[in-house]
């Protein structure tokens, strides 16, 4: 059985074109959603699923209409492959039950995982250059031993010390600082 599934993004968008070739595809049934590709929660999404058995194909108009983004799509894809399902696009002309498509599907999948990669490498490569400047990452310094306060409320009491030292001093942020002088510890 092959089942279409028709997505808009916004109400004023018209789902007509895509259920039209969906049935010229021969689709049996035909789901639809008018939602963002960006929300996970799509219930004609989810009806197709639930209705796609082994053997089964799942039909699109256009690849961006199942998955927000390549890595998206590609996991859905695998999911239903993973159930014995097909999946066809028919602007792309890709169709996994086809040696073809399942070829294109293939180097979709190693792009999906170089741009993963990529990503991976610029995110390690900014934090080091940032590091190299300097910058210190993640959660600010904490106090953390009870000396430590009792040091910060002392040095507060002392007039010779202003609120900027002392955050120099015990290496914390001035919310830090305020926290700790409100906390009873």
């Amino acid at each position: 059985m092959l089942v279409g599934y028709a997505r808009v993004s916004t109400p004023s968008q018209s789902l007509d074109l895509q259920i039209k070739a969906l049935k010229e595809a021969g689709c049996d049934k035909i789901f639809t959603d008018i939602a963002s590709g960006a929300k996970a929660a799509r219930s004609g999404l989810k009806d197709a699923e639930m209705v796609l058995r082994e053997g089964d194909a799942m039909v699109v108009w256009k690849l961006d209409r199942l998955g927000r983004s390549i890595q998206h799509l590609i996991e859905s894809i695998n999911a239903l492959k993973e159930k014995g399902i097909g999946f066809r696009s028919l602007q792309e002309a890709i169709d996994t039950q086809a040696s073809g498509g399942k070829l294109v599907f293939h180097i979709f999948s190693a792009l999906a995982e170089f741009e993963r990669d990529l990503i991976r490498e610029r995110t390690n490569a900014g934090l080091e250059a940032a590091r190299a400047r300097g910058k210190k990452g993640g959660r600010p310094k904490s106090l953390g031993q009870p000396k430590n306060v009792t040091l910060l409320k002392q040095m507060h009491a002392d007039p010779n010390y202003s609120i900027s030292d002392i955050c120099k001093t015990l290496d914390i942020s001035r919310s830090t600082f305020y926290r700790y002088l409100k906390s009873d510890n």
